[in-house]
């Protein structure tokens, strides 16, 4: 009986402090708003952190695990002239063959950290099948490739060892070729010709997202827009850079080649003489721990350095490493974010009680009257302490609601991504709450040390 009417005693209480609230409601909205829009700041930069993390988690699929790229170094104009005035001219310099398929082959022999390793060459080219045609890349690969990548078959099967050492004519079509190519119909067994040879089509991949901006600064090309053949289907069946033919020799430098009147260019250096120097555009090596990322970065740069006679002509890229660190800044940047939207809090918490000192002195011989009429000074400070609490909830629900609409519009304006988490809603509501006890508490016991005779005499 003693713990009901206790129940009951404070229920009563609380029933007070809410009709003292809606009493003055224009005034507990005002004190409400540092609240409001603290909670609504916090969980927008959550949000917004949230998606640049799930950004980075995706990106971070689209480079595969542990990767470390290889690929051809371009000279730019300016220094390209200054070699041909310079040092360019000189009888001593040295001679590279660029990036081939024996480095690759060095590298997974040598290196007992690598587990993978996947040398691509890459060709644009006019893609046909019955009549419908459009323009891609044609990649040659090793099925390595597609675990390294973790790109899935959607449906058919991957090419296998023995139609790579024999450099058969079979590929692997994307997701957007299949549809423009066979929109309503099963590629697999079907052929495509891609210049001037016919391809027979083994699989289809799965659809893959990739941001342009992602891809240009990492090395990434679209994985959907390309036409998968092995690669020793490539360098025999089309070019091989690596063997100089009579009509090259005629033909002079040229960063595109006609077969058969089936037009194809050098996808890596974008038409430059410098694709001419390398049998393939990359070399992608998957090393079996994060741990060991950098000590293999710079084994594979000492050796590619000697196998290449001391020429830098080749660049490595660590995109994990590059995303990491990217991440890190994002993360710096979310905390200063959520430090400066929590100072909202703060001064929505010195606004509550603000405004509760001067509730305390208007409603000074309301005080009196109750501890006059059997209420104790606990009752008092839990009454006081209920109306801030109320105050700051109220406040951090529309706070909620208002994060949650204001990181949708942040989405849609400037196209970041937001997620918006249930975490954050729970943090956001609990330090409201905390906010409204700690600032509520001093006023609530200023007004119940007040002496009662005093507070009835008090006009």
């Amino acid at each position: 009986m003693r713990k009901l009417f206790f129940t009951g005693r404070k229920l009563y209480i609380l029933t007070i402090a809410l009709e003292a609230v809606f009493a003055n409601r224009f005034r507990s909205m005002l004190t409400a708003l540092g609240i409001i829009f603290g909670v609504a700041a916090v969980i927008a930069m959550l949000a917004i952190g949230n998606g640049a993390r799930q950004e980075i988690l995706e990106q971070m699929k689209l480079v595969g695990v542990n990767n470390i790229i290889i690929m051809p170094k371009v000279e730019s104009k300016m220094e390209e002239a200054a070699k041909e005035s310079g040092q360019g001219k000189q009888a001593t310099e040295k001679f590279s063959p660029g990036l081939t398929l024996a480095d690759a082959a060095s590298i997974a022999a040598i290196i007992p950290s690598v587990a993978k390793v996947s040398p691509e060459v890459v060709y644009e080219s006019v893609i046909i099948s019955e009549g419908v045609s459009t323009y891609g890349k044609v990649s040659g690969v090793t099925p390595d490739f597609f675990e390294v990548f973790t790109l899935p078959l959607e449906r058919g099967e991957m090419f296998n060892e023995d139609q790579l050492r024999e450099g058969k004519a079979v590929c692997i079509l994307g997701a957007t070729i299949k549809a423009k190519l066979f929109p309503h119909s099963d590629p697999v067994g079907r052929y495509v010709k891609c210049g001037s040879v016919w391809l027979k089509v083994t699989g289809v991949l799965q659809s893959r997202a990739v941001n342009a901006d992602i891809s240009e600064n990492l090395g990434i090309s679209d994985y959907n827009n390309q036409v998968y053949a092995p690669i020793q289907t490539m360098l025999l069946r089309y070019r091989d850079r690596s063997v100089v033919t009579t009509a090259m020799i005629r033909g002079g430098s040229s960063g595109s080649v006609v077969i058969d009147g089936g037009f194809m260019s050098f996808s890596s250096s974008g038409g430059s003489d410098e694709s001419v120097a390398n049998q393939i555009d990359k070399i992608v090596v998957q090393v079996k721990e994060t741990n060991l990322i950098s000590q293999t970065s710079e084994i594979i740069q000492r050796m590619l350095k000697r196998r290449h006679a001391g020429v830098d002509d080749f660049e490595i890229k660590v995109p994990e490493l590059l995303l990491k660190q990217e991440q890190r800044t994002k993360d710096i940047f979310n905390i200063v974010l959520g430090a400066i939207a929590s100072i909202s809090l703060i001064v929505g918490g010195i606004g509550i009680m603000n405004i509760m000192l001067a509730s305390v002195m208007e409603r000074t011989k309301e005080i009196g009257i109750r501890m006059a009429t059997g209420a104790t000074r606990k009752d008092v400070i839990f009454q006081f302490l209920s109306e801030a609490t109320l105050i700051s909830l109220s406040g951090g629900i529309i706070g909620i609601f208002l994060g949650m609409a204001l990181a949708k519009i942040i989405m849609e304006v400037t196209g970041i991504l937001t997620i918006v988490s249930l975490a954050s809603i729970v943090i956001s509501f609990g330090v409201s709450a905390t906010v409204g006890i700690a600032f509520g508490y001093m006023p609530a016991r200023k007004a119940a040390m007040q002496d009662p005779v005093t507070s009835l005499r008090y006009e």
